[in-house]
């Protein structure tokens, strides 16, 4: 069986009415099926576009959307080959609180909630003496003012050190990407709202306590903000 009839096979014929977005699809599905990797060498414009019976044009509209996901790129003497996408790229590109709706920032604020609900376990499987100390540091520096700009930056400072101290790369990413959310979102309340547990309170359950009663402690911290999540739910 020669390449082209085998591409042939593998890809399918691809109807002229949804050209593009099929194209795209039958890739996906395509790199899948042949358990391509990153670094892998893909098949040409032109054996794509004769194995799926569309235009070139139509297969390279459909690579550029697979480029621009970082899904795909093209190397000098090799041409196409797989990549290995940036997972939050597109995702960082777009979130800018100016451009997303209200519903949209509740949303993202209450994932950020979610995440530090759920940072317990890791903390204390990484937690050494120096995160402790530089988490003294930061509660030290605080600055106790009532002004919003000053809360935002003390929760961005010490919320931002327990990503850090979790030691995965992406949560770490991603938590920086939904600062600007968490700082939109606290501008908008009518007043400062703060938890029974300071951030005081939490170092000292790093220190003396377990992942149990800082989890009960990281709710009470972040109580208020549940609190006016019922209330903008009912």
């Amino acid at each position: 069986m020669s390449k082209q009839i085998e591409l042939n096979k593998d890809l399918g014929r691809v109807s002229s009415d949804t050209m593009a977005d099929v194209v795209e699809s039958r890739l996906r599905d395509y790199f899948k099926k042949k358990s391509f990797k990153p670094g892998d060498a893909l098949p040409k414009e032109l054996e794509l576009a004769e194995a799926l019976g569309v235009s070139r044009n139509v297969v390279r509209e459909a690579l550029s959307r697979l480029r621009m996901l970082g899904m795909i790129e093209s190397r000098k003497k090799r041409g196409m080959i797989l990549s290995s996408p940036d997972i939050l790229g597109a995702f960082e590109r777009v979130l800018d609180p100016m451009i997303i709706t209200e519903e949209t920032l509740q949303d993202l604020f209450e994932l950020r909630l979610v995440l530090e609900m759920g940072l317990a376990d890791i903390l204390f499987i990484n937690l050494t003496e120096k995160h402790l100390h530089e988490l003294e540091l930061i509660v030290d520096n605080e600055i106790r003012d009532s002004e919003q700009i000053f809360r935002i930056k003390n929760e961005i400072a010490f919320h931002g050190k327990l990503y850090e101290i979790a030691g995965n790369d992406t949560l770490k990413r991603f938590q920086n990407m939904l600062l600007p959310i968490f700082g939109y979102v606290l501008k908008l309340e009518k007043e400062p709202i703060s938890g029974k547990v300071s951030h005081h309170d939490l170092l000292d359950l790093l220190k003396h306590g377990n992942k149990n009663d800082f989890r009960q402690g990281m709710y009470e911290h972040l109580k208020p903000h549940f609190d006016q999540l019922k209330k903008i739910k009912k």
